[in-house]
């Protein structure tokens, strides 16, 4: 394995970056940001934590320039996936399976980046929202161009289609195993069946009207008959 310090606790090239998010993206996504010190971070990359403490003089520091390089692995991967076609659901499908494979496979930041945000606070947290929110909007965008073209239904809310696909891809990541009974495309692919059958238009989809509610009415009172019977009043005889 080669060394990435000359001395413990000397930078030795710009490189060095990559080499201490990757460790410490490790620690984060085993241990759990909180539960992680800088020391267990500094001792991962064998540097001193003051050494550490020079680059990132936080540890939030350090996990906001962990997600800014996430936002670029993810984002890249699943624009490439959209241009390996020109086919709209296609495309859907490879950003699908893109999206998967840097999460479950290929990076420790995105799975840190996607379960981690809630424990920054303030401007830090504000940082990694305004990342997180970039990174949706490419969602945003090829929804957007699939429901102008005419392959998703356009009386779906976009924000909502947006938020609970990229939810569903997320948790994956939390129950997926290699040893597993489907691969991570079969999985992917899946997802993507799933949606079109539900998302595509077709003649045959058609909004369902609503249903009127009908007011309940009161049943009139049923009169009971009377069973008495009047009796003719007897007329005296005049003597």
């Amino acid at each position: 394995m080669k060394k990435h310090t000359s001395k413990k606790g000397e930078a030795k090239e710009p490189a060095d970056r990559l080499f201490i998010l990757n460790r410490a993206s490790k620690l984060f996504r085993h241990q759990g940001f909180e539960r992680t010190t800088v020391k267990q971070v500094a001792e991962a990359c064998e540097m001193f934590p003051g050494s550490l403490h020079y680059r990132y003089n936080t540890k939030e520091a350090l996990l906001v320039d962990l997600m800014k390089l996430a936002i670029e692995q993810i984002s890249s991967a699943v624009l490439e996936a959209c241009a390996s076609s020109t086919e709209p659901t296609e495309q859907l499908r490879a950003c699908i399976n893109a999206h998967l494979r840097v999460l479950v496979t290929d990076s420790d930041m995105v799975y840190v980046l996607l379960f981690e945000w809630r424990s920054l606070k303030g401007d830090a947290r504000n940082k990694m929202l305004g990342l997180r929110d970039q990174y949706e909007q490419l969602w945003a965008g090829l929804i957007s161009i699939l429901v102008e073209q005419g392959v998703i239904r356009n009386d779906l809310n976009q924000d909502l289609l947006r938020i609970i696909g990229l939810g569903a891809l997320n948790w994956v990541s939390t129950w997926y195993k290699e040893d597993g009974t489907h691969t991570l495309e079969e999985i992917g692919d899946f997802i993507w069946s799933f949606l079109m059958a539900g998302l595509v238009t077709s003649p045959a989809t058609k909004k369902a009207p609503a249903k009127k509610k009908v007011a309940a009415t009161k049943k009139a009172p049923v009169k009971k008959k009377s069973t008495a019977t009047k009796k003719t009043p007897v007329k005296k005889k005049s003597v």
